[in-house]
């Protein structure tokens, strides 16, 4: 599978990552979103990322406090994958925190990964009581200390990441991502800024919920009664309600209609556009509940969509936002 570097870094990884939220137990306000997966339904969704050729994991302090990065590292242990053999992103909790946590706490992040180092460590967003300085001050620390190999940000605005850019850059280092929410039904970072900066400083935009919380699947629009089975808070999103399903409509139309010309589903298609749209930029870590969604996260990049079929589907995709 074809590899991109990560930012300036040295660190390859393939355009589609395995987001792990979805391991976090069902525990802590942010893990709840998600149901519990038992470690046998887990291990088969790794075993299948891994079997498909992607080469990365994102996951988080904040997921289940620490429960999806241990559920990560044992599974990959139970797999007998060596440390170095994949790529580990997880990130630091900085709400109604100092810039000094991120040292204190990082022996807890070493603990539940194990013997799996941290390629990239992010500041999950914005909200932390210290300077934008400070954070990547303690950032760079770490670094220097080979104890983790690159540092990214996440949900920055673009005059906070072109600030985080510039911290590190005075000290010989570079700020290798942004991993921000970007999907078809979802294209702030094209207006706001982010995409533009990161294009301009060679950072990395990690795409999170590029398949819009499965709305993009088209499963919603075929079966709208699966909503109400769903857990968390995500049956109250904008695009679960019925307005929101009829303006997405014509979109995942145009998703299914070119997936039949390459022999590949609405989601397929959408993440194949999300992580070429923008050349090497943007990069994606699609969540997978089930094995099956690991093995067709992974397959949207063996087909070639053409010039007219990207610009159909940006055309739609802003008519959807701006129903």
């Amino acid at each position: 599978m074809e590899k991109r570097y990560l930012g300036k870094t040295d660190i390859q990884i393939t355009p589609i990552g395995l987001g792990c939220w979805q391991f976090s137990g069902g525990k802590g306000l942010v893990g709840r979103f998600w149901k519990a997966l038992d470690s046998d339904h887990v291990r088969d969704i790794i075993a299948n990322t891994i079997r498909e050729g992607i080469n990365w994991f994102d996951t988080a302090e904040v997921y289940g406090w620490g429960n999806s990065e241990r559920m990560l590292s044992s599974i990959l242990d139970v797999l007998a994958v060596k440390p170095g053999e994949v790529m580990i992103a997880t990130k630091w909790w900085p709400v109604l925190r100092r810039a000094g946590s991120i040292s204190e706490t990082f022996k807890y992040r070493q603990v539940a990964l194990g013997e799996y180092p941290i390629d990239l460590y992010q500041v999950h967003n914005p909200f932390s009581l210290s300077s934008v300085k400070a954070q990547m001050d303690a950032m760079a620390a770490l670094v220097k200390d080979q104890k983790i190999r690159s540092i990214g940000v996440s949900n920055f605005s673009a005059s906070a990441m072109g600030k985080a850019a510039r911290v590190l850059e005075s000290q010989g280092l570079v700020l290798a991502s942004n991993q921000v929410r970007y999907s078809l039904l979802d294209r702030r970072i094209e207006e706001n800024g982010v995409l533009t900066t990161a294009q301009e400083k060679g950072i990395t935009i990690i795409a999170y919920s590029p398949l819009e919380q499965g709305i993009l699947t088209g499963k919603f629009h075929d079966n709208p009664d699966l909503i109400k089975s769903r857990t968390g808070p995500r049956k109250y999103l904008k695009w679960f309600k019925s307005k929101g399903l009829a303006a997405s409509r014509p979109l995942v139309q145009v998703l299914k209609e070119i997936g039949e010309r390459v022999q590949a589903t609405p989601e397929q298609v959408a993440l194949n556009w999300i992580v070429n749209r923008h050349g090497k930029t943007v990069v994606a870590i699609p969540g997978a509940s089930k094995p099956r969604h690991a093995t067709s996260n992974a397959r949207s990049l063996a087909f070639q969509l053409t010039t007219e079929e990207m610009e159909r589907i940006d055309q739609v995709s802003w008519e959807a936002i701006r129903r």
